[in-house]
């Protein structure tokens, strides 16, 4: 078909003509196998830790953004089973044109939640160091949750043109593919369709790469300049743990994004240089994949940088593994169970024994963690800056 009666942009022509390759089927087993694997695993991490966040911990700003930030990567890992499926069907996608769009903003609406969020961490951790008494009377767990909400909703907002533009596409060998149609709410002539197609595919990589990635990096950058500038007069200062797990979050987000966005970027290229058709179309699925992959990392540095959240994790999995034992002995025999559940009596005693003390001693739950600790513990000095003492 001449590329100047199709209604696709040459991007789709050329991914429409590829062929699918049946002599590395071992390769899609295993990126099969792989993708489930991860997907399970993001799901049930993201949904414990978003259960002990919102009922097992005490509500703080920080754990309000921390659970936003799992809520979001928790809807990511809720969107690759169906990704995984889409591999599993031989690259080809069966579940029509809506949960196409649908699949799609998901995965968008992470990208950009998950930047504002990191964004607006940094903002809150950078006003506590630079106006202490304004964020001591300003910020409060309902101001937090305003502002995830607002975040929630410019996310959403970016997200429509990912949505409207995604669709169902038909490939020549009789597979389908879901992806962008760039032409789709246009007219005109073959000239007026292919400038169309250069400038949508360029604003949706380019957008996507300076709101997304850029903008969340360069606020964050400078909240880290302005910190340090104001406490690098501080000697002996050691920063909380709360920052170590911001540089952890931040590190992972860079690097399981920055591929993605690098060959999106190159792909959205090819509409002048075609040579470069064939290189996104290689490197693009797996930074795509490990994108998704930030998600299921987030989970494993909220637990290793947060004691706290390791203890509960492993109370919280011991009373559910007690609660099936008793209930599965009661097949058995009632002495069995009798002996089960004063065991799990005594164990609730002793745990509400240690976290009572550990509330007189550190009031609060994880407070390290979360930045909560009295002046006396962490020698906090009136910029907010943490100091040995």
């Amino acid at each position: 078909m001449s590329r100047n009666v199709t209604p696709f942009c040459p991007l789709l022509e050329y991914l429409s003509r590829l062929p699918q390759n049946t002599s590395v089927r071992h390769v899609d087993y295993f990126s099969v196998t792989l993708h489930g694997l991860v997907s399970l695993l993001g799901l049930a991490e993201n949904t414990l830790i978003l259960f002990l966040l919102s009922c097992r911990m005490r509500q703080t700003v920080v754990t309000t953004w921390v659970t936003h930030l799992a809520l979001s990567d928790l809807l990511a890992a809720a969107s690759l089973p169906f990704f995984t499926y889409f591999l599993a069907a031989g690259h080809s996608w069966q579940l029509g044109t809506t949960f196409c769009k649908l699949h799609s903003s998901v995965f968008f609406l992470n990208m950009f939640a998950s930047g504002f969020l990191l964004s607006a961490i940094s903002l809150d951790r950078c006003l506590q160091v630079v106006k202490p008494v304004w964020a001591q009377n300003r910020r409060t767990v309902p101001a937090a949750r305003r502002v995830c909400l607002g975040l929630w909703a410019l996310a959403l907002a970016n997200t429509v043109p990912y949505y409207l533009f995604r669709d169902a596409i038909p490939r020549r060998d009789g597979r389908v593919m879901c992806y962008y149609n760039v032409l789709q709410y246009s007219s005109g002539g073959p000239e007026e369709r292919d400038a169309a197609c250069g400038r949508r595919q360029w604003a949706l990589a380019v957008s996507k790469f300076l709101l997304s990635f850029v903008l969340p990096l360069g606020v964050i950058a400078s909240c880290y300049a302005v910190v340090s500038a104001r406490v690098r007069r501080r000697v002996r200062r050691r920063p909380g743990r709360f920052f170590r797990l911001l540089v952890a979050v931040v590190a992972a987000f860079v690097l399981c994004w920055l591929p993605y966005h690098v060959f999106s970027l190159v792909e959205a290229g090819g509409h002048y240089r075609p040579a470069l058709f064939a290189l996104s179309w290689k490197a693009l699925p797996l930074a795509t994949s490990l994108a998704f992959i930030n998600s299921v990392i987030n989970p494993f540095l909220y637990v290793f940088t947060c004691p706290d959240v390791l203890r509960k994790l492993r109370h919280s999995l011991r009373g559910v593994l007690e609660s099936v034992l008793v209930e599965d002995s009661e097949f058995g025999g009632g002495a069995r169970r009798l002996r089960l559940r004063r065991a799990s009596q005594a164990a609730s005693v002793s745990t509400s024994t240690s976290t009572s003390s550990g509330a007189t001693r550190h009031s609060g739950l994880c407070p390290s963690w979360l930045g909560l600790r009295t002046p006396k513990e962490t020698g906090r000095g009136d910029d907010g800056a943490e100091r040995e003492t």
